[in-house]
């Protein structure tokens, strides 16, 4: 299929600040950019690296290969219209934004987020079922979708699909969504064991 995958980061300096009771920023960072990074392989390996973008201000550590879409600024509704509308110009059938802070994604997950039905919108929320880590868009029929990243986005993003008469597909996977914003969830994530490559650096 004819799709893109953005991954929507934002510049290290920024990057999960409620974590900061645990981690000093340099580990922070480091954070990000192992997650962002596991995001991104998995992404290219179902979508190829030239239908896969960062979406944001810095590739992080990524390297100067990798596409990037700036960020028009504004926060991350209007970065993903952006893109969106990016998309529509080059004729792209479908439209994948994940999240870049999934830990335990894998290329079976990105697929489930490509393998969807013509005309059919699919949300992954996180695993309290508030947030949207994922949301593929069929183009050109969801070309009017407006974006509601923040509180209770999943809900927003269901009420969306339904304004442009199009069906929700809910993806929910485990490597989909589990992500990491708090220090519960960084806990939770390290004391379950070495499940990534970069667990033993916290």
């Amino acid at each position: 299929m004819n799709c893109w995958v953005v991954i929507p980061v934002k510049s290290p300096a920024y990057c999960k600040t409620r974590l900061a009771p645990v981690l000093d920023e340099a580990e922070r960072q480091y954070l990000v950019a192992a997650m962002l990074e596991r995001v991104y392989t998995a992404a290219c390996a179902v979508a190829g690296p030239d239908r896969t973008f960062i979406l944001g201000p810095s590739r992080h550590a990524l390297g100067n290969k990798v596409r990037l879409f700036g960020d028009p600024g504004g926060g991350l509704n209007p970065a993903a219209t952006s893109a969106r509308d990016a998309a529509l110009q080059g004729g792209i059938e479908r439209l994948i934004l994940l999240s870049a802070d999934l830990p335990r994604v894998a290329t079976d997950d990105v697929a489930a987020l490509i393998n969807i039905p013509a005309r059919t919108i699919a949300v992954a929320p996180d695993e309290s079922g508030q947030g949207t880590n994922a949301l593929s868009l069929p183009l050109p029929q969801a070309s009017d979708f407006r974006f509601h990243y923040g509180l209770g986005s999943c809900a927003a993003h269901r009420v969306e699909a339904a304004r442009l008469a199009l069906p929700l597909l809910a993806i929910v996977r485990p490597g989909l969504g589990f992500d990491i914003d708090e220090p519960a969830e960084l806990a939770g994530w390290y004391n379950a064991g070495p499940n990534s490559s970069f667990t033993n650096q916290f």
